[in-house]
């Protein structure tokens, strides 16, 4: 009801359309960062409910982003049909319906429903991103852009923090013991056990679909004022293809990259943690450090870009950071591996928004559709993660496979320094 009553007073207020707006994109922020990090909690949740290896489990990811390569480029066409305001509110509209496929994927303990719901949450997410990340890009100076993003960041993790920690209440409490019943019962005592664990996703998703119905019917009602990315542009590109723009090919690359490090490094934290000896209390809220991690360096970037560093420098520094870190959590074991994989958290925090609008910049009528190709890109959220848990698997190794931060980080220091110059005229 909070943030009902809050967007309401939006509603009324906005009489300044730049901090309205902004208002209002932090909030479907919430939404993204509320429903993206829930994933955390429902890889080892439906590992154990539907029995699966990890290999399997990972799914879960492939499932939610593979949907943003998919449905980018139609999103774009939505959006130029809808416009902004009603593209956002059928983007929420169509999240319900996959939150709502979790009821009977749970009463069915089905994990192919399980993955359908994600992939349809996925979808109004595809809608929603390719929306809201060109319009936070190009409402201000793009010098900026990766501050403003920062700040919409900050939104995004802090829904995470409460979502995982609501959730893990309600999915994962006393997990360790259920765990254990299950593996130590068989025929008809395990199915029903089974089964019990499974309800426990109902009444959440209930909840989170009565929401995002109510969030729909206020984002309508806001009329959000729609920007044109192709009249914002300052610079009018007589260039003909995006083939001609190097720079965006190079940081759609990086931004691929990104994604499926970013996912790996958190969503892989709860079963790395238990292999660890973790018990269930302490594992089942591991996301959470690392979304702080997030916010911590999300506020870093608010300080100082571009104050006292360019986007273009911080993301060099967050790139040889997170090689640092990544090393470290190879080197180490135990508990002091799992602190270097959290403090990859805060060393991703600014690479998002710092490759957006180095990737964006200058781009002119191409923009919408470059915007759509970027949000493609976040399909490495989805093949990444699943790279790992394949390796996991036949590995039988949680850590080893974690050398696949390594080749990443590297390509995006690359573009960091080089890469985002490739093609790019210089004023």
């Amino acid at each position: 009801m909070q943030i009902i009553n809050f967007l309401l007073e939006l509603i009324i207020m906005r009489k300044n359309n730049y901090i309205f707006s902004l208002s209002i994109i932090g909030i479907l922020y919430f939404v993204f960062g509320f429903i993206t990090w829930l994933n955390n909690l429902l890889i080892p949740f439906l590992k154990t409910a539907c029995q699966l290896p990890d290999s399997q489990a990972y799914l879960v990811t492939f499932a939610f982003y593979i949907s943003y390569f998919i449905m980018a480029l139609p999103s774009s066409w939505i959006l130029k049909k809808t416009g902004f305001a009603k593209g956002m509110s059928l983007g929420l509209t169509v999240m319900a319906m996959g939150s709502i496929l979790f009821i009977p994927a749970a009463n069915e303990r089905s994990y192919i429903m399980f993955l359908i719901g994600l992939f349809v949450q996925g979808t109004g997410l595809a809608l929603l991103q390719t929306a809201a990340n060109p319009y936070v890009t190009i409402l201000g100076p793009i010098e900026s852009a990766a501050k403003r993003m920062s700040i919409m960041g900050l939104f995004n993790k802090i829904a995470g923090i409460i979502g995982i920690f609501v959730l893990s209440k309600a999915l994962l409490s006393n997990f360790d013991a259920v765990t254990s019943h299950i593996s130590n019962t068989s025929g008809a005592i395990q199915l029903d056990a089974l089964n019990q664990l499974a309800q426990r996703i109902i009444t959440p998703y209930i909840v989170i679909t009565i929401g995002l119905i109510l969030l729909a019917v206020m984002v309508y009602l806001a009329k959000l004022p729609d920007v044109n990315p192709e009249e914002t542009q300052q610079e009018k590109s007589n260039k003909t293809t995006l083939f001609q723009y190097p720079y965006l090919l190079l940081g759609i690359l990086a931004l691929f990259l990104y994604e499926g490090v970013e996912v790996m490094a958190i969503d892989t934290l709860v079963p790395y943690s238990k292999s660890i000896g973790l018990p269930d209390y302490i594992y089942s809220r591991i996301g959470t450090f690392s979304l702080a991690a997030l916010m911590v360096g999300y506020c870093c970037g608010i300080a100082l870009i571009p104050k006292y560093i360019s986007q273009q420098k911080a993301l060099t520094v967050c790139s040889v950071l997170s090689l640092i870190f990544s090393v470290l959590a190879l080197s180490c074991s135990g508990v002091t591996s799992l602190v270097f994989l959290i403090l990859l958290s805060f060393s991703n925090s600014l690479m998002w928004p710092a490759i957006w609008a180095l990737a964006i910049d200058k781009l002119g009528h191409h923009t919408s559709v470059a915007s759509a190709l970027l949000i493609m890109a976040i399909v490495g959220g989805a093949l990444i993660p699943l790279l790992y848990g394949y390796l996991a698997t036949i590995w039988d190794n949680r850590q080893i496979p974690y050398f696949l931060f390594l080749p990443c980080y590297l390509y995006i220091a690359y573009y960091s320094i080089w890469g985002c110059k490739v093609g790019k005229k210089q004023d």
